[in-house]
């Protein structure tokens, strides 16, 4: 479904990425590994048009992408929790979950997908009114999964879900992913630190390091190599 080969990318005269090449199957959880300043940052802003590639090729069901908007992209169905959620703290929930319905199909179809993000966070429900500032941490983190629930993700890009969270709270988040993936056939886009978390929900990984790839297998075989161990894992 997604399929990033040659990816370069960078700021300025200041170059992130090195030839990074990696795919997600529709159906399927990849997780991008690695630690804070590894270069998953840019890599998403790539994907989703908010960073220009300076080389390589970046296709969403043979589409290219690579230099499109990000109007453009997000139109075709890949659509990001952000780092940080990023929601406005100002508005409600319900005004918030309203701005996930960007264009003519996903109004369209609002009322739908709105009960469909409140059976996977209730909790969501029973706050429809209440500030989204008020909320806790992990109450923010379900409303921006939400939102991304009603923009009709056929990518759903995931970056840094466990940052500041509760562990049970992540594990909910996770599950609500693997389970689109697994039922409703999306592709997920997990990037995270947490490559525990990361690796209990994925299928296939790939670790970043220093802006390159460093390491890709599946879940099960980057749990268990060594270097993983030993530089993420603490074993």
């Amino acid at each position: 479904m997604l399929k990033v080969e040659g990816l370069r990318a960078g700021y300025g005269a200041i170059n992130i990425l090195w030839d990074i090449s990696f795919s997600v199957d529709a159906g399927e959880v990849v997780a991008i590994l690695g630690s804070n300043g590894a270069g998953k940052t840019t890599m998403v802003r790539a994907v989703t048009g908010m960073v220009r590639p300076t080389a390589g090729s970046i296709q969403f069901e043979g589409e290219e992408l690579a230099k499109k908007s990000s109007r453009f992209i997000l139109d075709r169905g890949i659509v990001q929790v952000p780092e940080g959620r990023q929601i406005f703290t100002e508005m409600t929930v319900l005004e918030n979950l309203e701005m996930g319905a960007f264009n003519k199909a996903t109004r369209a179809a609002f009322s739908k997908n709105l009960d469909v993000a409140y059976r996977h966070f209730p909790k969501l429900k029973e706050r429809a009114k209440q500030a989204a500032g008020t909320l806790s941490g992990g109450e923010q983190q379900m409303l921006a999964v939400a939102r991304a629930l009603i923009g009709m993700p056929r990518l759903l890009i995931l970056d840094e879900p466990s940052l500041g969270l509760a562990p049970n709270i992540v594990d909910d988040i996770l599950e609500v992913a693997s389970g689109m993936a697994k039922r409703d056939r999306i592709a997920v886009l997990l990037v995270e630190q947490d490559i525990t978390k990361a690796l209990a929900c994925a299928d296939r990984g790939y670790v970043i390091e220093n802006g390159r790839i460093a390491l890709s297998g599946t879940a099960e075989a980057l749990s268990a190599n060594e270097h993983v161990k030993k530089a993420y894992l603490g074993i």
